[in-house]
């Protein structure tokens, strides 16, 4: 439905009401002068009649019909009046205009028998004879001899009827109409522009109000409404307007109040570590942060009001929130969310949204990510059972042979002997175990706390340094080591750090490779990232299955556990490298195949300035 401006409701009402008004007032002008003829006219009629009536009845008395119709003939023409006399049996005696002799009886007619009942008679009527409507009045002829009263008594003896057209009553009429309609039309017109006037000086004030509400709406606060109104405004608009201003300065002040709440909760909200979502009742997505929006890989801004299983498909998920739904208590649970490849672990809390009336709207999902904890949690028990483990075997065994020297074994030289060497073994491998433990805690306690100073130094001499603290190891599988370095290669390091981290590798190597093979340390500069050098160990032995690469770099992690107790590693060592790289602000890599060989990577960053840093 299209609403019509206020001007355009005012203005055509007011000029129907006028028009209908003058209308009205044409009507009953018209009807009032139309009775006031008529009753003038009956008025004139009856006293015609009244006039000519002695002497009617005085020519009646004496029977002379002709001398009746001559008289009737020539006061009708002098008077302007038709004159009808009718005896009582309705036959036509003498009339002015017709012939008495040619017309019908009227004893039927209304103004007769009114005539004959004593009344006077009056009547409005179509003739045929005349062709036109005639105006009747009949008055009772009574014999002349008598008193008055007497002569009231007497029955009639004749009827006499005067009747005038009444054509000219209304054509007067019809001219009275049209000269009130034409003085009418000026009248509309000037009540119109008067209407239209009034209707505009209500009307604009309310659009000029209107215009600033409009402004209002698009949060401009900075005009008012009673600035807008001219003089001529009503109290009633005046006052509606201060009302309106005073709303609009409340208002302001509750947006900017809203405005700011709602900024330092989208903050709180976007910086939050957890991930939440809400949504609504129709699972409709009403807020996402930014961390939700990196779990589920998904764009926050995207994402706002679509279907939750539009953005995460977890039967588990959705089952939790409809819980929720329906029962309205808290929730907690853990469920995995497979993302392509990966696979994540979410511990999950949902509670029900409430409105101010404690009505629920919908769900509050605080989501966190325990995959790391749980991952970090799996090292920390595989690092006790393997700690226990590595610690227990040379304990074991130390203690084992000493039981079986005390018991009699220490008599025999010979088996004494051998015994104590397997014993001294387990204590260097105990005490190899213990040392690299103490250097992993060591470098990881001075690594938080910045303790590891780096000096910008040539990297050849140190792994020249390498190759030759390696190479008695080397000789004695007829290994060949080789190095590839840019003689004026620099970077920021710490020489000592970095030598044990490349000999670790090294000392892999070589454990893992057969004899007559080839180990090389190969030095790259590259360009990624500002500058890196890329420091490769390569080696052409049995290789690394591909399933323990992951965990390659964790502590006692062993792909071959068998075969790296018999060769008499710790299982510390990779993780010592890679804590290395990092105190160096690099990272480390490996790649393997079976029976072809496996390549470390240590990736370190490049600095051009000769100076010293503290990581």
């Amino acid at each position: 439905m299209q609403h019509r401006k206020l001007i355009w409701q005012i203005f055509p009402s007011n000029i129907l009401i006028t028009f209908l008004a003058m209308l009205a007032v044409t009507w009953y002008g018209s009807i009032s002068l139309h009775d006031f003829y008529m009753d003038e006219m009956e008025t004139g009629l009856k006293a015609r009649a009244l006039l000519i009536s002695e002497r009617v009845n005085e020519l009646l008395s004496q029977k002379s019909i002709d001398s009746l119709r001559s008289f009737c003939i020539k006061a009708g023409r002098e008077s302007s009046t038709r004159i009808t006399v009718i005896d009582i049996s309705g036959k036509v005696l003498a009339d002015s205009n017709e012939d008495p002799d040619s017309m019908d009886y009227h004893d039927n007619r209304v103004e007769v028998q009114q005539a004959l009942q004593g009344k006077t008679g009056t009547s409005l009527r179509y003739s045929r004879t005349l062709g036109e409507n005639m105006l009747y009045v009949a008055i009772a002829l009574r014999p002349l001899a008598g008193s008055d009263s007497a002569l009231d008594l007497l029955p009639p003896v004749a009827i006499l009827r005067t009747s005038v057209p009444v054509t000219s009553i209304d054509r007067i009429l019809h001219d009275g109409q049209i000269k009130i309609a034409m003085g009418a039309i000026p009248v509309i017109v000037i009540a119109a522009l008067i209407t239209f006037f009034v209707s505009r000086r209500i009307s604009m004030p309310l659009e000029r109000m209107r215009h600033t509400a409009q402004l209002f709406s698009g949060g401009d606060f900075s005009q008012k409404m009673s600035d807008k109104l001219g003089m001529s405004s009503s109290r009633e608009v005046v006052a509606l307007a201060g009302a309106m201003d005073h709303m609009a300065v409340q208002l302001n002040e509750r947006i900017k109040t809203i405005n700011e709440q709602r900024n330092e909760l989208e903050t709180v909200f976007s910086s939050m570590i957890e991930a939440v979502i809400a949504i609504d009742t129709d699972w409709k997505i009403v807020s996402i942060n930014k961390a939700a929006a990196k779990i589920f890989s998904v764009d926050a801004q995207q994402t706002q009001g679509k279907i939750l299983h539009e953005v995460v498909r977890n039967i588990d998920l959705q089952r939790q929130i409809e819980e929720i739904l329906t029962t309205g208590q808290p929730n907690e649970e853990e469920l995995v969310l497979h993302n392509g490849e990966e696979e994540r672990l979410l511990r999950i809390h949902g509670v029900q949204l409430l409105d101010s009336r404690g009505t629920g709207m919908g769900v509050l999902l605080v989501v966190n990510d325990v995959t790391h904890l749980r991952r970090l949690e799996n090292v920390r028990r595989d690092f006790v059972a393997n700690v226990s483990h590595e610690l227990k075997t040379p304990v074991t065994s130390i203690r084992g042979y000493v039981e079986t020297l005390l018991d009699g074994a220490l008599d025999d030289r010979e088996d004494a002997l051998h015994f104590l060497g397997i014993v001294l073994n387990q204590t260097n491998r105990l005490t190899a175990i213990i040392d690299d433990l103490l250097s992993l805690s060591r470098l990881e306690e001075k690594v938080d706390e910045n303790e590891i100073l780096l000096t910008m130094n040539k990297l050849k001499p140190a792994l020249q340094e390498v190759v030759q603290s390696c190479q008695f190891k080397a000789d004695e599988k007829n290994i060949k080591l080789f190095l590839s370095c840019p003689d004026s290669l620099q970077l920021p390091m710490n020489v000592i750090l970095l030598e044990q981290a490349v000999t670790n590798l090294v000392i892999n190597a070589i454990k893992y490779s057969d004899k007559g093979t080839e180990v090389s340390i190969l030095v790259e500069e590259v360009d990624d990232d500002g500058g890196q050098v890329i420091i490769s160990v390569v080696d052409h032995g049995a290789g690394i299955a591909r399933q323990h690469l992951p965990r390659l770099f964790e502590r006692f992690y062993r792909s071959d556990k068998a075969r790296s107790r018999k060769l008499g590693g710790t299982g510390l060592g990779l993780s010592i490298v890679k804590h290395i790289a990092q105190a160096h602000g690099g990272d480390v890599e490996v790649q393997s195949e079976v029976s072809k060989g496996t390549s470390f990577f240590i990736r370190l960053p490049l600095q051009e300035t000769v100076g010293e840093k503290t990581v």
